[in-house]
């Protein structure tokens, strides 16, 4: 049966240049300290998470990107992320105002911070782990690979066509 959740592929990156620039230097940020993610990654239930990763204890990371403060202060879906997760970060443009993350309604005491542009990141706040059952790590696991692994084989097929079989042949 197929998954779902795979198809249409996802974008790989967010639809904002500048939340696309965020989404880099989290990335960036997280490779360095062994944390390896994908963008948009759909999600049980329609949502799809900015940035979904795993890091070397095998514990997923979970980052919502917001560039404008409209989306920030609007943004109810949010919430839903966290059954997914055993950490979830907000990511943030250094531009942004961020008082408000230090609300109830950002949840601070669950919620990690990081701010980020084009090049690098700095967490400003790490985000508390809240382990998930091993059950609902083990599927999140399984379908953060294979969409890292279709994404793979799309990029492959692409460049196959784009030059002729070539090495991937």
């Amino acid at each position: 049966m197929a998954d779902s959740s795979l198809a249409p592929l996802a974008p790989v990156s967010p639809a904002s240049p500048v939340a696309s620039d965020v989404a880099r230097g989290i990335c960036r940020l997280f490779a360095r300290n062994d944390i390896w993610c994908i963008p948009e990654m759909p999600l049980p239930g329609g949502r799809r998470a900015d940035l979904m990763g795993i890091d070397a204890k095998g514990q997923i990371v979970i980052v919502e990107i917001k560039v404008a403060k409209a989306d920030l202060l609007g943004d109810a879906k949010w919430p839903d992320y966290l059954e997914f997760c055993d950490r979830f970060f907000w990511g943030l443009s250094p531009e942004l105002d961020r008082a408000c993350m230090e609300t109830e309604g950002f949840m601070p005491d669950r919620c990690g911070l990081i701010v980020a542009d084009g090049y690098d990141a700095e967490i400003l706040r790490p985000a508390p782990l809240q382990k998930l059952a091993p059950a609902r790590r083990k599927a999140q696991v399984e379908r953060l690979a294979r969409a890292a692994m279709r994404r793979r084989q799309v990029e492959i097929d692409s460049a196959c066509s784009q030059w002729g079989a070539g090495e991937f042949a």
